[in-house]
């Protein structure tokens, strides 16, 4: 589902016609219902007709963001051993559900080389202009070495991407969680994205290009995904992160 962006004279002709080109996005003058715009200097996804909603946005040095790198756990943290950041710093993961990036910038924080897979434009589109403003951030030096965005299907990225160490999976779920930042994106993300009806598909051919391990990210109450038991489970405060190993790191 690609939307429009709303023209404003605030954003930059040249850029916007470059989001467009990419994402196969359009620039209107009028929008309704869901649409990207320019709001200080980065790119939101709005509703028109829900106000209340808020703006959602990639934003790697928010304060959120900033926390979780700064005193989240560090490698300590579930995803972190999950994936072997505490054996190994320096790991090549692809992240083939990357959403908004969250766990991606976590591994990446922690020293992994990351890409990030995103097949939807919209949500392609977000992640392109957060790295954008994150990488002018002096604090975030390596987040241009260490974050690479691929827009393109997860399961075309599984099967034409280099061998990789981890392959990390986070499809959606419908979340127990109500807080109103949950709500507020996942609203959006069955609106806009819709749901990941195909990731039993992706297990397979990650597991194919993992070197080391595959990692998918569940709710707690969640079965495996296509029903795979995994080589171990870590579990986080709500999550757990299920492991099929292929090799030690």
């Amino acid at each position: 589902m690609a939307l429009s962006i709303l023209a404003s004279s605030l954003l930059d002709a040249d850029y916007a016609a470059s989001l467009c080109q990419q994402f196969g996005l359009t620039l209107a003058d009028e929008v309704s219902g869901w649409h990207l715009a320019w709001h200080n200097d980065a790119l939101v996804l709005r509703n028109a007709e829900l106000p209340k909603q808020g703006d959602i946005v990639v934003d790697f040095a928010s304060g959120a963001a900033s926390y979780r790198r700064l005193h989240g756990g560090g490698k300590g943290e579930a995803i972190a051993k999950a994936c072997g950041l505490n054996k190994k710093r320096e790991l090549t993961v692809l992240d083939a559900t990357a959403g908004l990036g969250r766990d991606a910038f976590v591994l990446a924080s922690l020293g992994a080389s990351v890409t990030l897979v995103e097949r939807n434009p919209v949500v392609a589109a977000l992640l392109y202009d957060g790295l954008r403003r994150g990488c002018n951030i002096t604090e975030l030096h390596w987040l241009a070495k260490r974050m690479t965005l691929l827009h393109s299907p997860g399961i075309d990225a599984l099967q034409q991407h280099p061998t990789v160490d981890v392959v990390y999976l986070d499809p959606m779920f419908p979340p127990r969680d109500k807080t109103a930042l949950v709500k507020k994106e996942m609203r959006a993300f069955h609106d806009v994205v819709g749901s990941d009806t195909d990731a039993d598909a992706l297990l397979a051919p990650a597991l194919l290009l993992a070197q080391k391990r595959v990692v998918v990210k569940r709710p707690g109450y969640a079965d495996f995904l296509a029903g795979k038991a995994p080589t171990m489970s870590v579990t986080g405060k709500n999550n757990r992160f299920d492991v099929y190993i292929n090799a030690a790191i």
